[in-house]
Protein backbone atom coordinates (compact mmCIF):
# COMPACT_ATOMS: atom_id res chain seq x y z
CA UNK A 1 0.00 0.00 0.00
CA UNK A 2 1.23 3.51 -1.00
CA UNK A 3 1.19 6.67 1.06
CA UNK A 4 2.08 7.72 4.23
CA UNK A 5 1.16 6.19 7.49
CA UNK A 6 -1.30 8.13 8.35
CA UNK A 7 -3.17 7.24 5.49
CA UNK A 8 -2.60 3.49 5.70
CA UNK A 9 -3.48 3.20 9.29
CA UNK A 10 -6.92 5.54 8.41
CA UNK A 11 -7.19 2.81 5.82
CA UNK A 12 -6.82 -0.30 7.79
CA UNK A 13 -9.23 1.20 9.90
CA UNK A 14 -12.10 2.19 7.90
CA UNK A 15 -11.46 -1.44 6.46
CA UNK A 16 -11.96 -3.11 9.73
CA UNK A 17 -14.85 -1.24 10.39
CA UNK A 18 -16.60 -2.56 7.26
CA UNK A 19 -15.98 -6.10 8.37
CA UNK A 20 -17.14 -5.70 11.83
CA UNK A 21 -20.09 -4.06 10.12
CA UNK A 22 -20.59 -6.48 7.69
CA UNK A 23 -20.25 -8.98 10.79
CA UNK A 24 -22.79 -7.69 12.79
CA UNK A 25 -25.23 -7.43 9.82
CA UNK A 26 -24.81 -10.93 9.52
CA UNK A 27 -25.10 -11.93 13.15
CA UNK A 28 -27.84 -9.94 13.55
CA UNK A 29 -29.47 -11.18 10.16
CA UNK A 30 -28.88 -14.91 11.08
CA UNK A 31 -30.86 -14.46 14.55
CA UNK A 32 -33.82 -12.95 12.82
CA UNK A 33 -33.85 -15.78 10.49
CA UNK A 34 -33.63 -18.26 13.78
CA UNK A 35 -35.69 -16.91 15.98
CA UNK A 36 -38.40 -16.38 12.86
CA UNK A 37 -37.77 -20.51 12.51
CA UNK A 38 -38.47 -20.76 16.36
CA UNK A 39 -41.65 -18.95 16.06
CA UNK A 40 -43.10 -20.20 13.15
CA UNK A 41 -42.09 -24.02 14.40
CA UNK A 42 -44.65 -26.79 15.26
CA UNK A 43 -45.51 -26.02 18.73
CA UNK A 44 -45.33 -29.59 20.77
CA UNK A 45 -48.83 -29.08 22.39
CA UNK A 46 -51.58 -31.42 22.54
CA UNK A 47 -54.40 -29.72 20.61
CA UNK A 48 -58.12 -30.45 20.46
CA UNK A 49 -61.41 -29.07 20.16
CA UNK A 50 -64.98 -28.36 21.73
CA UNK A 51 -63.08 -27.82 25.10
CA UNK A 52 -64.80 -23.87 24.98
CA UNK A 53 -67.81 -25.82 25.03
CA UNK A 54 -67.59 -26.78 28.46
CA UNK A 55 -66.35 -25.55 31.61
CA UNK A 56 -63.16 -24.59 31.03
CA UNK A 57 -59.74 -22.93 32.34
CA UNK A 58 -58.99 -19.96 29.67
CA UNK A 59 -54.98 -18.82 29.59
CA UNK A 60 -51.98 -17.33 27.45
CA UNK A 61 -50.37 -20.47 26.01
CA UNK A 62 -46.52 -19.99 26.51
CA UNK A 63 -45.30 -23.55 24.50
CA UNK A 64 -42.16 -22.62 22.06
CA UNK A 65 -43.53 -22.47 18.60
CA UNK A 66 -46.18 -20.84 15.93
CA UNK A 67 -48.48 -21.50 18.96
CA UNK A 68 -47.07 -18.77 21.45
CA UNK A 69 -48.98 -16.35 22.82
CA UNK A 70 -51.89 -17.46 21.89
CA UNK A 71 -55.51 -17.66 23.86
CA UNK A 72 -56.38 -21.14 24.53
CA UNK A 73 -58.59 -23.70 26.83
CA UNK A 74 -58.21 -27.06 28.89
CA UNK A 75 -61.27 -28.53 30.70
CA UNK A 76 -61.84 -28.12 34.03
CA UNK A 77 -61.41 -31.11 34.70
CA UNK A 78 -58.63 -32.02 33.66
CA UNK A 79 -56.47 -29.34 33.86
CA UNK A 80 -53.17 -30.47 32.30
CA UNK A 81 -55.16 -32.15 29.12
CA UNK A 82 -55.35 -31.18 25.63
CA UNK A 83 -56.14 -27.15 24.87
CA UNK A 84 -58.23 -25.62 22.17
CA UNK A 85 -56.58 -23.09 20.91
CA UNK A 86 -58.04 -19.90 19.47
CA UNK A 87 -57.26 -17.00 17.09
CA UNK A 88 -56.54 -14.27 19.78
CA UNK A 89 -52.76 -13.64 20.54
CA UNK A 90 -52.98 -11.81 24.29
CA UNK A 91 -50.32 -10.62 26.91
CA UNK A 92 -52.98 -10.86 29.31
CA UNK A 93 -56.61 -12.34 29.49
CA UNK A 94 -59.56 -12.38 31.51
CA UNK A 95 -62.90 -14.06 30.07
CA UNK A 96 -66.45 -15.08 31.18
CA UNK A 97 -67.20 -17.70 28.30
CA UNK A 98 -69.17 -15.11 26.61
CA UNK A 99 -66.60 -12.30 26.25
CA UNK A 100 -63.63 -12.08 26.20
CA UNK A 101 -60.51 -9.07 27.27
CA UNK A 102 -57.46 -9.74 25.58
CA UNK A 103 -54.36 -6.94 26.70
CA UNK A 104 -52.03 -7.02 23.65
CA UNK A 105 -48.47 -5.54 22.90
CA UNK A 106 -48.04 -4.61 18.67
CA UNK A 107 -44.48 -4.37 17.90
CA UNK A 108 -43.34 -2.78 14.95
CA UNK A 109 -40.92 0.61 14.01
CA UNK A 110 -43.36 2.21 17.10
CA UNK A 111 -44.66 -0.56 20.10
CA UNK A 112 -47.99 0.28 21.08
CA UNK A 113 -50.29 -1.31 23.29
CA UNK A 114 -54.13 -1.73 23.66
CA UNK A 115 -56.98 -3.31 24.60
CA UNK A 116 -59.72 -5.96 22.70
CA UNK A 117 -63.06 -7.39 23.83
CA UNK A 118 -63.83 -10.33 21.77
CA UNK A 119 -67.48 -12.17 21.19
CA UNK A 120 -68.00 -15.76 21.81
CA UNK A 121 -66.82 -16.05 17.92
CA UNK A 122 -63.43 -14.76 18.71
CA UNK A 123 -64.74 -10.85 16.74
CA UNK A 124 -63.56 -8.08 17.75
CA UNK A 125 -66.13 -5.82 19.47
CA UNK A 126 -63.96 -2.80 21.02
CA UNK A 127 -60.73 -1.46 21.58
CA UNK A 128 -58.89 1.27 23.04
CA UNK A 129 -54.96 2.02 23.66
CA UNK A 130 -53.25 1.29 26.90
CA UNK A 131 -50.67 4.37 27.78
CA UNK A 132 -47.89 1.46 28.52
CA UNK A 133 -46.74 -2.13 29.39
CA UNK A 134 -50.20 -4.31 30.07
CA UNK A 135 -49.86 -5.47 33.24
CA UNK A 136 -53.31 -6.65 34.58
CA UNK A 137 -56.98 -7.09 33.40
CA UNK A 138 -60.24 -8.36 35.19
CA UNK A 139 -63.49 -8.90 33.63
CA UNK A 140 -66.86 -8.37 35.88
CA UNK A 141 -69.97 -10.98 35.78
CA UNK A 142 -71.65 -7.50 35.30
CA UNK A 143 -70.17 -6.35 31.95
CA UNK A 144 -67.33 -3.87 32.96
CA UNK A 145 -63.49 -4.51 32.30
CA UNK A 146 -60.08 -3.08 34.21
CA UNK A 147 -56.99 -3.02 33.09
CA UNK A 148 -53.72 -2.20 34.18
CA UNK A 149 -50.68 -0.79 32.58
CA UNK A 150 -47.11 0.14 33.71
CA UNK A 151 -46.48 3.86 32.04
CA UNK A 152 -43.32 3.77 33.28
CA UNK A 153 -41.07 0.81 34.96
CA UNK A 154 -41.64 -2.81 34.39
CA UNK A 155 -42.11 -4.22 37.31
CA UNK A 156 -43.58 -3.34 40.65
CA UNK A 157 -40.13 -4.43 42.34
CA UNK A 158 -38.75 -0.85 40.74
CA UNK A 159 -38.73 2.04 43.37
CA UNK A 160 -39.77 4.35 40.36
CA UNK A 161 -42.53 3.27 38.66
CA UNK A 162 -46.02 4.21 37.90
CA UNK A 163 -49.64 2.73 36.81
CA UNK A 164 -52.72 3.10 35.62
CA UNK A 165 -55.73 2.01 36.20
CA UNK A 166 -58.80 2.32 34.52
CA UNK A 167 -62.37 0.87 34.12
CA UNK A 168 -64.58 0.39 31.44
CA UNK A 169 -67.72 -1.29 30.21
CA UNK A 170 -67.57 -4.10 27.39
CA UNK A 171 -68.35 -1.35 24.76
CA UNK A 172 -65.01 0.87 25.54
CA UNK A 173 -67.12 3.56 27.17
CA UNK A 174 -64.93 5.18 30.45
CA UNK A 175 -66.81 4.59 33.54
CA UNK A 176 -63.80 5.39 36.03
CA UNK A 177 -60.88 6.96 34.47
CA UNK A 178 -58.12 6.88 35.92
CA UNK A 179 -58.65 5.45 39.82
CA UNK A 180 -55.81 7.51 41.00
CA UNK A 181 -58.23 10.51 40.60
CA UNK A 182 -60.49 8.86 43.15
CA UNK A 183 -60.66 10.13 46.79
CA UNK A 184 -58.61 8.19 48.72
CA UNK A 185 -59.90 7.60 52.86
CA UNK A 186 -57.90 6.15 55.00
CA UNK A 187 -59.36 5.89 59.19
CA UNK A 188 -62.24 8.22 57.10
CA UNK A 189 -59.57 11.06 56.45
CA UNK A 190 -58.89 11.96 53.06
CA UNK A 191 -54.95 11.44 52.21
CA UNK A 192 -53.49 12.68 49.06
CA UNK A 193 -49.93 11.35 48.36
CA UNK A 194 -48.84 12.89 44.65
CA UNK A 195 -47.20 9.53 44.44
CA UNK A 196 -50.03 6.74 45.00
CA UNK A 197 -50.56 3.96 42.21
CA UNK A 198 -53.40 1.54 42.18
CA UNK A 199 -53.68 -1.63 41.03
CA UNK A 200 -54.87 -5.14 40.48
CA UNK A 201 -58.49 -4.58 40.62
CA UNK A 202 -61.14 -7.52 41.97
CA UNK A 203 -64.60 -6.91 41.39
CA UNK A 204 -67.59 -7.03 44.00
CA UNK A 205 -69.98 -6.61 41.69
CA UNK A 206 -71.08 -3.39 39.04
CA UNK A 207 -70.57 -0.45 41.67
CA UNK A 208 -68.02 -2.31 44.28
CA UNK A 209 -63.94 -3.37 43.56
CA UNK A 210 -61.12 -4.15 45.43
CA UNK A 211 -57.58 -3.01 44.47
CA UNK A 212 -54.06 -1.67 45.84
CA UNK A 213 -53.06 1.45 46.40
CA UNK A 214 -49.26 2.09 47.07
CA UNK A 215 -47.56 5.31 48.09
CA UNK A 216 -43.85 4.40 49.02
CA UNK A 217 -44.08 8.75 50.16
CA UNK A 218 -46.38 7.51 53.30
CA UNK A 219 -44.73 3.89 53.16
CA UNK A 220 -47.96 1.92 52.22
CA UNK A 221 -49.45 -0.19 50.19
CA UNK A 222 -53.44 -0.65 51.30
CA UNK A 223 -55.64 -3.02 50.28
CA UNK A 224 -58.87 -0.74 49.11
CA UNK A 225 -62.52 -0.91 49.05
CA UNK A 226 -63.44 1.24 45.59
CA UNK A 227 -66.82 3.11 44.90
CA UNK A 228 -67.67 3.33 41.49
CA UNK A 229 -70.62 5.72 42.28
CA UNK A 230 -68.85 7.55 45.23
CA UNK A 231 -65.54 7.49 43.42
CA UNK A 232 -63.93 6.67 46.67
CA UNK A 233 -61.24 4.52 47.64
CA UNK A 234 -61.48 3.27 51.53
CA UNK A 235 -58.42 1.65 53.08
CA UNK A 236 -58.96 -2.21 54.56
CA UNK A 237 -55.75 -3.24 55.43
CA UNK A 238 -51.86 -2.76 54.72
CA UNK A 239 -49.18 -4.96 53.05
CA UNK A 240 -51.91 -6.52 50.54
CA UNK A 241 -51.03 -6.42 46.63
CA UNK A 242 -52.83 -8.20 43.84
CA UNK A 243 -55.96 -8.51 45.48
CA UNK A 244 -58.43 -11.52 44.20
CA UNK A 245 -61.89 -11.72 45.66
CA UNK A 246 -62.66 -15.71 45.93
CA UNK A 247 -65.78 -17.11 44.29
CA UNK A 248 -68.04 -16.90 47.80
CA UNK A 249 -66.67 -13.43 48.23
CA UNK A 250 -65.45 -13.99 51.91
CA UNK A 251 -61.97 -14.22 51.51
CA UNK A 252 -58.92 -12.21 49.00
CA UNK A 253 -55.90 -13.94 48.10
CA UNK A 254 -53.21 -11.51 47.26
CA UNK A 255 -48.93 -11.41 47.10
CA UNK A 256 -47.31 -11.14 50.58
CA UNK A 257 -43.96 -9.50 50.51
CA UNK A 258 -42.39 -11.84 53.24
CA UNK A 259 -38.86 -10.49 52.41
CA UNK A 260 -37.15 -9.40 55.45
CA UNK A 261 -37.17 -6.14 56.46
CA UNK A 262 -34.60 -3.54 54.52
CA UNK A 263 -34.31 -6.16 51.96
CA UNK A 264 -33.46 -4.58 48.08
CA UNK A 265 -36.33 -6.28 46.36
CA UNK A 266 -39.83 -7.65 47.68
CA UNK A 267 -40.31 -11.83 48.00
CA UNK A 268 -44.05 -12.19 47.13
CA UNK A 269 -46.01 -14.90 48.90
CA UNK A 270 -49.42 -16.13 48.09
CA UNK A 271 -51.95 -15.13 51.35
CA UNK A 272 -55.16 -15.64 52.18
CA UNK A 273 -57.40 -12.52 53.78
CA UNK A 274 -60.13 -13.33 55.77
CA UNK A 275 -62.88 -10.36 55.36
CA UNK A 276 -64.99 -10.83 57.99
CA UNK A 277 -62.26 -10.98 60.52
CA UNK A 278 -58.95 -9.64 58.90
CA UNK A 279 -57.05 -12.52 59.86
CA UNK A 280 -54.23 -13.26 56.83
CA UNK A 281 -52.66 -16.99 56.12
CA UNK A 282 -49.65 -17.07 54.60
CA UNK A 283 -49.00 -19.76 52.33
CA UNK A 284 -45.41 -20.49 52.73
CA UNK A 285 -45.52 -24.08 51.33
CA UNK A 286 -44.57 -22.44 48.09
CA UNK A 287 -40.60 -20.33 48.43
CA UNK A 288 -40.34 -18.82 45.08
CA UNK A 289 -41.30 -15.42 44.65
CA UNK A 290 -44.64 -15.02 43.41
CA UNK A 291 -45.24 -12.02 41.19
CA UNK A 292 -48.55 -12.47 39.63
CA UNK A 293 -52.00 -12.00 40.33
CA UNK A 294 -53.89 -14.92 41.72
CA UNK A 295 -56.76 -16.66 40.69
CA UNK A 296 -59.20 -18.67 42.17
CA UNK A 297 -60.14 -22.19 40.52
CA UNK A 298 -62.77 -22.88 43.73
CA UNK A 299 -63.39 -21.73 46.73
CA UNK A 300 -60.49 -23.89 47.92
CA UNK A 301 -57.59 -23.71 45.53
CA UNK A 302 -55.63 -20.54 44.24
CA UNK A 303 -53.73 -20.44 40.71
CA UNK A 304 -50.80 -18.33 39.55
CA UNK A 305 -48.17 -17.98 36.77
CA UNK A 306 -44.78 -18.67 37.43
CA UNK A 307 -41.65 -18.79 34.76
CA UNK A 308 -39.35 -21.76 34.47
CA UNK A 309 -35.93 -20.82 35.56
CA UNK A 310 -34.24 -22.07 32.64
CA UNK A 311 -36.63 -21.09 30.10
CA UNK A 312 -37.83 -17.64 30.48
CA UNK A 313 -40.06 -17.23 28.12
CA UNK A 314 -42.11 -19.96 29.00
CA UNK A 315 -44.42 -20.03 32.00
CA UNK A 316 -46.29 -22.50 33.73
CA UNK A 317 -49.26 -22.06 35.67
CA UNK A 318 -49.26 -23.89 39.11
CA UNK A 319 -52.04 -24.27 41.90
CA UNK A 320 -51.85 -24.06 45.87
CA UNK A 321 -54.61 -25.10 47.95
CA UNK A 322 -56.20 -21.91 49.61
CA UNK A 323 -56.46 -22.57 53.69
CA UNK A 324 -51.96 -23.05 54.14
CA UNK A 325 -52.03 -26.41 53.59
CA UNK A 326 -50.37 -28.68 50.45
CA UNK A 327 -47.81 -28.25 48.17
CA UNK A 328 -48.24 -26.18 45.04
CA UNK A 329 -48.25 -28.28 41.70
CA UNK A 330 -48.01 -27.52 37.97
CA UNK A 331 -51.95 -27.40 37.09
CA UNK A 332 -51.29 -25.78 33.24
CA UNK A 333 -47.98 -26.65 31.86
CA UNK A 334 -46.63 -23.83 29.75
CA UNK A 335 -49.57 -21.85 30.74
CA UNK A 336 -50.43 -17.97 31.83
CA UNK A 337 -52.90 -15.72 33.02
CA UNK A 338 -55.58 -18.15 33.60
CA UNK A 339 -59.05 -17.36 33.56
CA UNK A 340 -62.11 -19.53 34.87
CA UNK A 341 -64.76 -20.23 33.20
CA UNK A 342 -68.24 -22.06 33.96
CA UNK A 343 -66.55 -23.15 37.22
Amino acid sequence: MTGSPALRRRVAFAVLVLVVLAGTAWYAAAEFQRARAEQNAPSRVEVTEDVLDGPHVLFRGTAPGELYGHVAAVALDDLSGPREVTPAVCDRVSSDGRTTVCLRTSRGVVTTYEAEVLDAEWRTTATWPLPGIPSRTRLSPDGLVATTAFVTGHSYSQTSFSTETTVRDVAGAEVSGNLEDFTLLHDGERVAPVDRNVWGVTFVDARFFYATVQSQSLGHTWLVRGDLTERTLVTVLDGVECPSLSPDGTRIAFKHDAAADGAATPHWTPAVLDLDTLEVTVLSSEERTVDDQLTWLDDTTLLYGLPRADEPATTDVWSLPADGTGTPAVAIPQAWSPSVVGG
